[in-house]
């Protein structure tokens, strides 16, 4: 049996059944490269779900984690450390929030759930019905029973029905039913630039400049998800950064400790100032570990360039799929900002392109039935690229015939 085919067995054997059938597994990494139990390299343009951007086994990441885990590993909330101190001042340098305080969780669904938690109590100042929340078809924003109600996926919710009852989902595309989705009940509005879970669609600048005249009409706070957002992926460190509004709260978790399980709700102004002692805690969050894996990636970012070497990749990467577009008939579009592009089909072999690059040693996902989600390190290079694109154009070939 081949390593993948006896772990899969003890999978089966012992691990919850919650995910579909595994498709691999890797005991390496190395930069954009996996390389599994026979020593196969496999190009990794999905990045653990946009997790790893600065690829695999960055060695920076790689000393920081072994330094802080040789010197202090936990301590609890009860105690301050420096790494998750620094992580906070850093945070709010490049939000650009002077005054931005910041819960740590463990992941983007635990951000979002601390992030509902403030919006309800900073709503309830005003009135005790202010705790209704708004958020749009396509989104995703976890699998708590919170984020799950949260996320505008109905088939996801079926299982767990009845669900709480406190979120109005709207169309992603009408500023009009936006706006009347909000009242004065509800606290907050909570939205993805880039729905990435959703088919990475990026929402346009009138469905969010309606999200913000909604907020401030009636009270209410704007958090914006930036878990698979943020951090480099579309551009600027996040994606709110290159619209014209402004949220209350942002969320953040996968690629800001490359890999390390780390989530983080940030605020500003009044928000900032909502949480009181008692009123959120996790035993984990702020870990000096995972803290120290963040700082060093935000370092490394900004020592290296790769907000703007990132940025020419993203160039090259989008210019090569349109012109996949333009000489395959199954492939219609590419959308998405950044290192976060989702290649349109023209119907529903999304999964069987997924499949073909699989075939090639390419790792990509099919994010719809008709969108294949790229989304490589920011570390990528242009040659990687450049055989990412050679593989999709065969697997387009080989599906399209």
């Amino acid at each position: 049996m081949s390593h993948f085919d006896t772990l899969a067995a003890r999978s089966d054997a012992h691990v919850m059944r919650s995910y579909g059938a595994p498709k691999g597994a890797f005991v390496r990494g190395q930069g954009t490269a996996l390389f599994d139990g026979e020593g196969t390299a496999w190009l990794d343009f999905l990045c653990g779900l946009a997790v790893t951007s600065l690829g695999h086994a960055h060695p920076a990441v790689t000393e920081a984690v072994a330094r802080q885990a040789a010197t202090l590993v936990h301590t609890s909330n009860l105690y301050l450390s420096e790494p998750a101190v620094e992580l906070a001042e850093r945070l709010a340098r490049i939000t650009g929030w002077d005054d931005a305080t910041t819960f740590f969780a463990q992941c983007g669904a635990t951000a979002n759930e601390a992030a509902i938690k403030l919006a309800r109590k900073h709503g309830k100042r005003t009135a005790d019905d202010k705790v209704r929340v708004v958020t749009l078809a396509g989104s995703f924003h976890g699998r708590t029973l919170a984020t799950l109600e949260a996320t505008g996926q109905p088939a996801k919710h079926g299982p767990f029905q009845p669900l709480a009852g406190f979120v109005d989902t709207v169309s992603h595309d009408d500023p009009a039913a936006l706006r009347a989705a909000v009242t004065e009940r509800t606290c907050a509005v909570l939205l993805e630039v880039v729905q990435g879970e959703g088919g990475v669609r990026p929402l346009a600048p009138e469905v969010l400049a309606a999200a913000r005249d909604a907020c401030d009409a009636h009270g209410a706070l704007l958090i914006v998800d930036e878990v698979q957002t943020g951090v480099g992926r579309t551009g600027p460190w996040f994606a709110f950064q290159d619209t014209a509004i402004q949220p209350d709260v942002i969320t953040v978790a996968k690629a800001l400790a490359n890999g390390m399980p780390i989530g983080a709700c940030i605020a500003r102004g009044e928000a900032a100032k909502v949480f009181e002692p008692g009123d959120h805690a996790t035993t984990f969050g702020g870990n000096p570990v995972t803290c120290a894996a963040a700082n060093a990636v935000i370092d490394t970012i900004e020592r290296e360039g790769l907000l703007r070497t990132a940025a020419a990749r993203a160039t090259r990467l989008r210019e090569g799929l349109h012109d996949l577009v333009e000489r395959h008939e199954l492939a219609i579009g590419v959308r998405g900002r950044g290192l976060l592009l989702g290649l349109e089909l023209g119907d529903d072999r999304a999964a069987a392109i997924e499949a073909a690059c699989r075939e090639r040693y390419l790792l990509v996902n099919a994010v719809g039935s008709d969108v294949v989600r790229l989304a490589p390190p920011l570390t990528v290079e242009r040659h990687e690229i450049d055989l990412a694109l050679a593989a999709l154009d065969d697997a387009l070939t080989q599906v399209g015939a």
